[in-house]
This record gives C-alpha cells, structure tokens and sequence, in this order.
C-alpha cells in the first residue's frame, strides 16, 4: 500500500511542483514590492496577475488545482509516515 501511496504522491508532485513554485515566488514578490522600498522592474499588477491565474485566464480554476494537488500531496505524504498504521507496537516487557 505504500508504495502505491509513494508512486501518487510521487506523481502528484511532479505535476503540481510548477504551480506551486509560480504561486509562492509571486506571492512573495508581490509582498517585497509593495511594502519594501525594493524597486524590481516589476509591476505589482503583473505579480498578481501570475499568482492568481489570471495571465492564462485560469483564475477560476487555478487556486482549486492548487488545493486539490495540495490536498493530494498531504494525503499521500500523511499516509505513508505511518501515523495511522493499525499495527500497534507491543510493550517490550510483554
């Protein structure tokens, strides 16, 4: 089962890794451009733009694909720590 879990987190990874990483840098930089007197070259507007989706006309589906790869990457991840193994360790002194 954990190795099944392993090849879909695995793969669900792979795929939501571009998103992700698009969504925290722009989140970030918007942050650092707005509040910080760090001037970038960079417009807010355009940060923004990527960050929500809205550059590819995705900004209705985009943060729900991000959720969902998320929720599917907590999942998999939780799954195989084994923190909800059934098998529970015997007492050595048993």
């Amino acid at each position: 089962m954990k190795r099944a879990f392993r090849k879909y987190h695995r793969t669900i990874g792979i795929i939501i890794c571009l998103p992700l990483i698009l969504t925290v840098l722009t989140g970030m930089l918007t942050t650092i451009v707005k509040e910080w007197p760090v001037y970038t070259g960079i417009s807010s507007n355009l940060l923004l733009k990527i960050h929500t989706g809205e550059i590819l006309h995705l900004e209705a589906i985009y943060p729900i694909l991000n959720g969902l790869g998320l929720i599917g990457l907590l999942v998999t991840g939780m799954s195989m720590s084994g923190l909800f193994d059934r098998k529970r360790r015997r007492n050595i002194n048993n």
